[in-house]
């Protein structure tokens, strides 16, 4: 048995964004832009794709990375990557989605320790909601945590909430990051429920489907900066990002 891999599911056929692994960020495609990411992270031959189209697949091979076909039936990123781990043997599978291509290395690699530490929580990155962001965008999943960082619900609303329906400050809410961090046996679990637990249908958020199965998600402070590409308009708002971030280097 191996330590750890990294798994990117990439589903061609996204309901607010149909095709956007194959999406150019900076002229490269951004599923290779994340997965070169990962590379800064673990070794390549450590690190698979996970995906139900052809056209991801070509990309993915004709960059040299290993790919991984599941069912185009997967009901979420993480049952993708659940059964992409199915044929593969080790201790610690992390995920990381491939539409965040501002991702940190170290984020990555903070995951990977967390899960060691705690190896009975499922783990999940966070950071706070930028002033350039709108919080209430039903884009971005906002959470609430205990002191301990532990997760106690995550919801597209606004949470928290004030009595008088005023928004706090807005650097105060935080905002799920995709990095996670799982064991072959919970990501077992989560699959084998076999559909969206009532939460996470409701809300779309997959991590839910862990809480009402009574597992426990710890989660980890990432950079800010991160923006996930979830639909056309975010292209431009990452790529600006990223810009900056390579000038500030």
């Amino acid at each position: 048995m191996r330590d750890t891999c990294i798994i990117i599911p990439a589903r061609f056929k996204s309901s607010r964004f149909p095709g956007k692994p194959l999406i150019k960020i900076l002229e490269k495609s951004m599923i290779i832009r994340v997965a070169e990411l990962a590379c800064k992270t673990i070794e390549k031959k450590d690190i698979y794709i996970a995906t139900d189209d052809d056209k991801i697949k070509k990309e993915v091979l004709d960059n040299g990375f290993q790919c991984i076909k599941t069912l185009k039936e997967a009901l979420t990123g993480t049952d993708r990557v659940a059964l992409a781990a199915k044929n593969l043997d080790y201790k610690f599978y992390i995920n990381i989605q491939g539409d965040e291509p501002l991702i940190e290395p170290k984020d990555i690699q903070k995951c990977i320790n967390l899960k060691k530490s705690f190896p009975e929580y499922v783990i999940n990155g966070y950071c706070h909601i930028s002033k350039n962001e709108k919080v209430i965008s039903k884009n971005i999943p906002k959470l609430v945590t205990d002191k301990n960082n532990n997760l106690l619900y995550i919801s597209r609303g606004v949470i928290p909430s004030l009595k008088e329906n005023e928004l706090i400050n807005p650097n105060y809410y935080k905002k799920q990051v995709c990095i996670y961090g799982f064991t072959k046996k919970e990501l077992e679990k989560f699959h084998s429920f076999g559909k969206k637990t009532d939460l996470e249908a409701l809300e779309d958020i997959e991590i839910l489907r862990f809480l009402e199965l009574g597992m426990k998600v710890k989660m980890f402070k990432c950079e800010e900066g991160s923006l996930a590409v979830d639909v056309p308009s975010d292209v431009e708002k990452v790529e600006k990002a990223l810009i900056y971030k390579m000038n500030n280097k």
